[in-house]
């Protein structure tokens, strides 16, 4: 097989897959061994980063997904800006900080930090799979331990752990995402609000399609995030 009938079938694998793709898989797929598909990952991802282009090919959560760039995004949100936005309330991104910084962690440990009960924004972060039940801490009463998820990984865009920035540099990374996703949702509903009046006969706003949870398949990453505690 040549090179680049090799590139094109590894490009339309990683573009079809819901969840990132390792190296490992690919050469499964394709037969090979992991050394021999290397160099073809590494060339396409070159190819990628080429001016012009809209995509990038990045690796994410331990493997490979395609990337919308972030000088595209004001078009990005302007097609689905009528969808609506999902946030998580500043209670809950300070209670994922903590997570992601301190875990394993209990839920008593939590609200040693945050002075609050965190019972109903640890269930809604379970519930959108951005943490998880780790085990039990063995002390008296044997608490549960929380840690981050995959989930947690895609939507910010991580290859691991490692790649999280300092705990400062991470909360106003969030703080400045609530206030963006507050911003574009009040801005959405001021231009919807302006077209009704101006069209009272219209039938009804038509959906923008299915945004995704993350940047793959050219969607913005951070725009999945849930906003009820």
């Amino acid at each position: 097989m040549d090179t680049q009938a090799l590139k094109a079938i590894v490009e339309a694998v990683i573009y079809a897959a819901e969840e990132p793709v390792t190296v490992a898989q690919l050469a499964e797929v394709l037969g090979l061994e992991r050394g021999d598909v290397e160099p073809t990952v590494a060339a396409l991802r070159a190819e990628y980063e080429a001016p012009g282009r809209g995509l990038r090919l990045g690796e994410v959560a331990g493997g490979l997904r395609f990337f919308t760039r972030p000088d595209y995004h004001p078009w990005i949100k302007i097609l689905f800006k009528n969808q609506r936005s999902v946030r998580l309330s500043q209670q809950a991104l300070q209670t994922l900080a903590i997570i992601a910084y301190k875990q394993p962690i209990t839920a008593p440990e939590i609200e040693d930090i945050r002075t609050v009960d965190s019972a109903s924004i640890l269930k809604n972060l379970l519930d959108k799979r951005l943490v998880k039940v780790l085990g039990r801490k063995d002390v008296v009463g044997r608490p549960m331990m929380y840690g981050t998820t995959r989930e947690f990984l895609l939507q910010f865009g991580l290859k691991d752990l490692a790649e999280l920035p300092r705990l400062e540099e991470f909360e106003e990374l969030l703080k400045a995402d609530l206030r963006t996703s507050e911003a574009a949702g009040e801005a959405a509903a001021e231009t919807a609000a302006e077209a009704r009046a101006a069209q009272p006969q219209a039938a009804g706003d038509t959906p923008a399609g299915d945004t995704g949870t993350s940047e793959g398949h050219g969607t913005a990453a951070h725009e999945s995030l849930s906003d009820e505690e």
